[in-house]
């Protein structure tokens, strides 16, 4: 039974027991159920949910606030998805929206070729056969209703459109990407030889963390969390996105990355929403 495990493991302890050795709570007890299945239900470990309810500087009403941020944050990805599904069943291939107007698309298309290497311009000048045919290429794409929903995505991974302009304004040295592929490609390697271990041990969390620390550098984001577990649900409900891993890593390993992503991830964002409730300035 779920709540003897509960009590085997010291996280929810009955109010007394009966002459019988039932199992008695009184409706306090009754309370802290209620926020163990809660957090049951975003799939965050046990031992972390134990972390939070025990923790003295986390009363009723800090855990109350934690919880209501994270239901927020799942009712407005719901509304985001229906509203997708809506426009699906209408039929609707009008666009209906605009993230970037076609003056800041201008603008981002001019940043991309001030910050490009010769090799880079070299390159698509040999398939487009010129930059200028690159950038009307590149705009006419970005004009698109799809790449318009993408960079929607985009502005909400670095928290507002102004961000994500700026980012595109200065992608860092962009001699550092071959060394930046070169440390993911070891990771990636490294995880390989993991993908028999349990997605929450120390080794599998370490790897995942250098991921996470070296997206954070090449992205230019402060917080990669929502970009993770888009990655991790294509990882793990997308055929295509699969199969591309699958045919680099082996077979079953992008089920076994995108569930190591969702576990990190998950992880980290209860940690977030302990620290804030504690520290309301605090960054992880």
């Amino acid at each position: 039974m779920q709540v003897a495990h509960y009590d085997e493991i010291g996280l929810l302890a009955p109010t007394e027991k009966s002459d019988a050795g039932y199992r008695l709570y009184d409706d306090k007890a009754l309370e802290t159920l209620q926020q163990i299945l809660f957090f049951r239900e975003f799939d965050i470990p046990l031992k972390e949910i134990k972390a939070v309810i025990e923790n003295p500087a986390l009363d009723r009403n800090h855990i109350l606030l934690m919880q209501r941020k994270m239901l927020t944050m799942k009712k407005e990805r719901m509304e985001r998805l229906i509203a997708s599904i809506d426009n699906i069943l209408k039929g609707e291939q009008k666009m209906d929206f605009e993230v970037f107007s076609k003056t800041e698309l201008e603008g981002m298309a001019d940043d991309m070729i001030s910050n490009m290497s010769e090799e880079q311009k070299e390159a698509f000048i040999g398939k487009y056969g010129s930059m200028e045919a690159w950038r009307k290429n590149f705009l006419e794409n970005a004009s698109s209703e799809e790449a318009q929903r993408n960079f929607e995505i985009v502005v909400g991974w670095y928290g507002s459109k102004e961000k994500a302009l700026e980012a595109s304004r200065h992608p860092g040295n962009s001699e550092l990407f071959p060394a930046y592929q070169k440390r993911f490609g070891e990771i990636m390697e490294k995880l390989v030889a993991k993908r028999e271990c349990d997605v929450n041990s120390f080794e599998v969390k370490a790897l995942i963390g250098e991921y996470d620390f070296l997206s954070k550098q090449m992205y230019q984001m402060e917080d990669v969390t929502e970009m993770m577990l888009e990655y991790a649900r294509g990882c793990r409900e997308k055929p295509e996105f699969r199969k591309m891993q699958d045919d680099v890593y082996g077979e079953g390993f992008a089920e076994f990355f995108g569930e190591a992503l969702k576990a990190f991830y998950t992880r980290k964002q209860a940690l977030n929403f302990s620290l804030e409730n504690i520290y309301p300035h605090a960054k992880s």
